[in-house]
């Protein structure tokens, strides 16, 4: 392990040492993590990723640690699942879900980037880590603080959903509620940093923190055979996901580890009432336009999304695309999934599952093509969205009688209606 050269400027090319940084002091652009990769052909082959651990840290030569991680080593290597009832429903014979609902230990792809964050935290010496989150990262920086002795500060928008507080709280997470939507909260959370010292996740890490994400990348295109899809539908929240994977798969084009040249359409996702990447995309700006959120999708509810600009250019350059959905066409997208395919995915999920259903409406993809749908996270974190949607069907004395007269009354089961003919 240990093939990371330094830092280097996504825009104008400054080089940086390995340091807890993440804007260039040149130009003020993103850095990213950088690598030597001829040093990576040597060692790293398909055969020894495949030797290596059913998880995340198989890819561990082409992600930014110097050493073997020390918080998150059961992360990733979640099920590509062959979404054959899902898939009829949508007219697609080849769609599956890359299922991040199941990731370890906190059921969202958050706990890819936080094992690598926190673990290069701890690199480089670090006690005490925090984020600014809109749930799901906070849960994950919770979790893996407390396996690493880390003390840990969250800091989250105060109307997040109840579960996913609970979900920082019960890890021993010191939580602050902000009242304000996420950007305020990052804001905030950039000064305390400075005044601080403190090890955040997704600002002064961010460029370690975001390499985590290839790992979902590399899983898909190892789970296909070594080939990469003609779609991926993707949630956006900061944007740095849906740039992460495509990422890794040209990494491992560039290796030599891919059957087929890459040549996957990209697809970003959001929710109508937080929507500024989708917006850009759609009517062609060059400037993203910030939003003030307002969709029951706070996962993905960042009305500035740090790597917005980047996430809309991938899109174009891939020859994807963008769409969104409402609030109702999201709750309807759990539903679908869940009752095709026994997923239950929180609304971001939802909102991905939507979008794919609108996109393959509107005749983008072909029937036989490869389609992922990219799914982040597990639907115990948000039950409020479809609390009111789902009822029991009946309650009845405890006999066989009471239940052959409900049945009678024709309680049953309701069907979706995009699963009712499969």
């Amino acid at each position: 392990m240990g093939f990371v050269q330094g830092l280097r400027c996504k825009e104008c090319g400054a080089e940086y040492e390995k340091i807890p940084t993440h804007v260039c002091e040149l130009c003020f652009g993103p850095l990213e993590v950088a690598y030597d990769w001829d040093a990576i052909k040597k060692r790293v082959t398909r055969e020894s990723i495949q030797a290596g651990p059913l998880t995340m840290w198989r890819y561990a030569d082409l992600l930014p640690l110097d050493g073997a991680p020390t918080v998150g080593k059961q992360v990733g290597f979640t099920p590509l699942v062959k979404a054959e009832r899902l898939g009829r429903a949508l007219g697609l014979r080849n769609l599956y879900i890359k299922n991040d609902a199941v990731n370890h230990p906190t059921l969202s792809f958050k706990d890819r980037v936080v094992s690598v964050a926190l673990s290069k935290a701890r690199e480089f010496g670090y006690t005490t880590v925090a984020c600014a989150s809109t749930g799901n990262l906070a849960n994950s920086v919770a979790a893996h603080a407390a396996e690493g002795a880390l003390e840990c500060f969250v800091f989250i928008p105060s109307d997040l959903e109840a579960n996913k507080v609970l979900g920082n709280l019960i890890y021993g997470a010191t939580v602050i509620k902000v009242d304000g939507v996420y950007d305020e909260v990052n804001r905030l959370c950039a000064e305390v940093g400075d005044k601080y010292g403190w090890a955040f996740a997704n600002i002064n890490l961010r460029p370690f923190y975001g390499d985590g994400s290839k790992s979902y990348g590399y899983e898909i295109a190892e789970q296909l055979g070594w080939k990469t899809p003609d779609h991926v539908i993707v949630p956006c929240a900061g944007g740095s996901l849906i740039t992460k994977i495509p990422k890794a798969w040209y990494e491992l084009e560039k290796l030599g580890f891919l059957d087929e040249p890459v040549t996957a359409k990209v697809w970003a996702a959001q929710a109508q009432g937080c929507n500024p990447i989708v917006s850009m995309i759609k009517s062609g700006a060059e400037v993203m336009r910030p939003q003030r959120p307002n969709t029951i999708a706070k996962s993905i509810a960042i009305g500035n999304p740090a790597d917005g600009y980047y996430a809309a250019d991938i899109c174009r350059k891939s020859g994807g695309g963008a769409d969104d959905c409402s609030d109702e066409e999201c709750i309807s997208g759990i539903q679908l999934l869940a009752q095709t395919e026994g997923i239950w995915t929180e609304t971001a999920g939802g909102v991905t599952v939507a979008v794919a259903k609108k996109l393959a409406e509107q005749g983008k993809f072909g029937k036989d093509e490869t389609v992922v749908i990219a799914i982040t996270g597990n639907g115990l974190k948000t039950p409020e969205a479809i609390q009111n949607r789902v009822v029991a069907q009946a309650s009845i004395a405890p006999n066989l009688a009471a239940f052959d007269q409900a049945y009678e009354e024709r309680y049953k089961l309701p069907v979706y209606a995009e699963a009712a003919s499969i």
